[in-house]
């Protein structure tokens, strides 16, 4: 889990909270202590990928289970401190002649064609990832909700007014929560 990860949690159509993995934790302990029967969602805030937080225990308890378990620092080859790091890679030999030839040498010229193909395929990956997002939070969480099939067709369509239409009638967090996802999906 990266420090920077956001979460949500939904419970009765209604957002519980949204936040730091710690906030929304306690968060969800209270409201599960005070309505242990209720059906809870908790999802990743940005890729809607589901959460799983063992509520067992008091606030403290299950706090302690979300501290990431340490990991032994190992030694790298590379150049750590400028996050430079040395993995294999296999190339035909047509290619390694090739990179041979460029300026500054292979790896100069892998990082300049990453870099080129990364900047070209960013729009339509971050649509892509927009709407996987969106889809996955909705499919968990709205799956019986009227018009389900035709806001999902108008998500992959790009058509942000059509999605938006066809969630009409669903709880108003889970529509805003949605199209805040699918913001990302329209370019």
């Amino acid at each position: 889990m990266s420090h920077h990860s956001q979460w949500i949690a939904f419970a009765q159509g209604e957002c519980l909270a949204k936040g730091a993995p710690s906030e929304v934790a306690s968060a969800i302990k209270r409201f599960n202590d005070a309505e242990p029967t209720a059906s809870i969602l908790v999802f990743d805030a940005v890729s809607s990928g589901p959460v799983e937080i063992d509520l067992r225990g008091t606030v403290e308890e299950v706090l302690a289970r979300l501290a990431p378990h340490s990991v032994p620092e190992t030694r790298s080859v590379g150049r750590p401190k400028l996050g430079v790091v040395a993995k294999e890679i296999t190339l035909l030999p047509r290619h390694w002649e090739w990179l041979a030839s460029q300026s500054g040498g292979a790896s100069v010229a892998l990082r300049k064609l990453v870099e080129q193909a990364m900047r070209a395929n960013s729009e339509s990956e971050q649509i892509r990832k927009a709407q996987e997002a969106t889809y996955l939070f909705i499919q968990a969480i709205a799956g019986n909700e009227v018009a389900y099939e035709e806001a999902t067709r108008a998500l992959f369509a790009s058509d942000l007014a059509g999605f938006n239409s066809h969630m009409a009638t669903w709880p108003q967090a889970i529509r805003e929560h949605a199209l805040h996802l699918a913001h990302g999906a329209t370019s």
